[in-house]
């Protein structure tokens, strides 16, 4: 049985069958180091252009992903308000009240509409906690008044603390006429005062939705 002699088959650098074994070791490896860098390239090129965008997700939904950006940049800004937890400053928002003049009394001072939702008055004991708002006693001069024009309210629960609720029950804090005013800057501070017939409470049945922006050790 004869076989047919059959012309060497070109490899693709141009090059027979004939000549591998007389071609120089670097030219071999030349070669194969330019074929793994295409299919590199290639790869790269198809990660890049065919998995950019994320599974599910079309340019337009992208496009309108950006639009909801800019609305929320444009989203109305509530002012944040200072107080006191525990011996340091925080910041909050009003964000609903029970009472209308407690709500239109906000209102003037955040310069932000606070809604009246009247059924915050009827929350459970266990749902609230207080927050003392000054009716008199010292007037700030180096940070802002609280509502009622003197000191900021203080708070006896912030994030973190096993008994926080943002809802607020109002406790109006009124300084004796024979007591000496300061800034009270923690509810132990404020209840020690009332002990001791410095200051007196009154809780008008207000609750005020009021959650914390910043607190000790923690933020927003």
């Amino acid at each position: 049985m004869s076989t047919t002699n059959r012309p060497a088959e070109p490899y693709l650098d141009g090059t027979t069958r004939a000549d591998t074994a007389s071609r120089p070791w670097w030219r071999t490896g030349l070669f194969a180091g330019t074929a793994l860098a295409a299919v590199i390239i290639g790869l790269g090129a198809w990660i890049v252009y065919g998995l950019g965008e994320t599974p599910g997700m079309t340019t337009g939904d992208m496009a309108a992903g950006g639009e909801m950006g800019e609305m929320a940049a444009d989203a109305p800004r509530i002012p944040p308000v200072l107080g006191y937890y525990g011996g340091e400053q925080v910041l909050f928002i009003h964000t609903e009240a029970s009472d209308p003049q407690i709500a239109q009394t906000l209102e003037g001072m955040m310069g932000s509409p606070v809604p009246v939702v009247e059924s915050l008055a009827a929350a459970p004991a266990d749902a609230r906690s207080p927050v003392y708002v000054f009716a008199n006693g010292v007037t700030p001069e180096d940070t802002p008044a609280g509502p009622l024009g003197f000191q900021p309210d203080v708070f006896a629960t912030a994030p973190g603390d096993e008994d926080y609720t943002p809802l607020r029950e109002l406790v109006l804090v009124t300084w004796a006429d024979d007591a000496e005013p300061r800034v009270l800057t923690s509810a132990e501070e404020v209840t020690q005062a009332e002990a001791a017939g410095e200051v007196n409470f009154e809780r008008p049945g207000v609750v005020v939705n009021i959650p914390l922006l910043t607190w000790p050790g923690g933020q927003r």
